[in-house]
């Protein structure tokens, strides 16, 4: 199953710090750290001192809880964030094949190859790939070749879950909700139904619903909905134990060259 929807492309898709790219990127980040406009070539000695931030972004990039993969026409993936490393398993409609992303149903293969091919027109698309639980958004964009290797496109990746694990269980300690509370929170915003929940927890649904009443009082929210919401739009928590080397080693485009 995939729906997409095409434009052209008439603004830039990203803020200028938020792709891995090179020699341009170092021109805008040395304008703004010297509060000027139109910053001379760069020395050996800028470029050095720029370092330490280009390793901040790559580390910035990584705590972004969205998967973001750059591609080249032929769907080679020149870069990759933690969060579409994880999220790239193998329930996820997008695979890779080695240093190729690849779509293993038919369809979704498809729609993948279009994707690309009108980013390297110029326009961007939202496509939607799987079904069931492994639906999943994607938003294609085209880079301008002036920011970036020819052809060089930027996929974003949907979540396949409203709430993250991490959000969820962060949000739980700072309301101060017990271990149940907290399993129940969790269940809520899989969207378990309460009478489902007992089940699983081998308990009364009455015991979940006076479980409920607690959350909700220490949340302030007025009804589960609202308490699903809450954690929603919390600022994702990405995971401090992982790998910090990126999946393809020298395919990671350094930010500083």
């Amino acid at each position: 199953m995939h729906e997409s929807f095409a434009a052209p492309l008439r603004h830039a898709a990203v803020p200028p710090v938020a792709l891995p790219l090179p020699s341009t990127r170092l021109h805008v980040a040395t304008t703004v750290a010297r509060g000027s406009a139109g910053a001379a070539t760069l020395s050996g000695g800028e470029r050095d001192a720029l370092a330490p931030l280009a390793r901040c972004m790559a580390h910035m990039l990584d705590e972004i809880d969205y998967g973001m993969l750059l591609v080249d026409a032929d769907a080679q993936v020149l870069y990759l964030n933690h969060a579409a490393r994880r999220e790239l398993d193998r329930d996820h409609p997008l695979q890779l094949a080695g240093n190729v992303l690849v779509a293993p149903a038919t369809g979704d293969a498809t729609a993948l190859q279009e994707a690309l091919a009108e980013a390297q027109r110029g326009k961007r698309r939202l496509m939607t790939l799987g079904s069931g639980e492994q639906f999943v958004g994607i938003s294609v964009v085209p880079l301008d070749e002036s920011d970036a290797r020819a052809g060089a496109t930027l996929l974003v990746l949907g979540k396949r879950n409203v709430c993250e694990q991490l959000s969820v269980q962060g949000y739980a300690r700072a309301v101060a909700l017990t271990p149940a509370e907290t399993r129940v929170l969790e269940m809520l915003c899989s969207g378990v139904q309460p009478t489902v929940i007992a089940e699983r927890q081998g308990v009364a649904v009455s015991t979940v619903r006076t479980q409920i009443g607690s959350i909700r009082a220490k949340t302030g929210a007025n009804s589960i909905r609202e308490l699903v919401r809450q954690v929603a739009v919390l600022p994702p928590l990405v995971g401090a134990l992982r790998s910090s080397a990126a999946a393809f080693g020298a395919v990671r485009m350094s930010l500083a060259s």
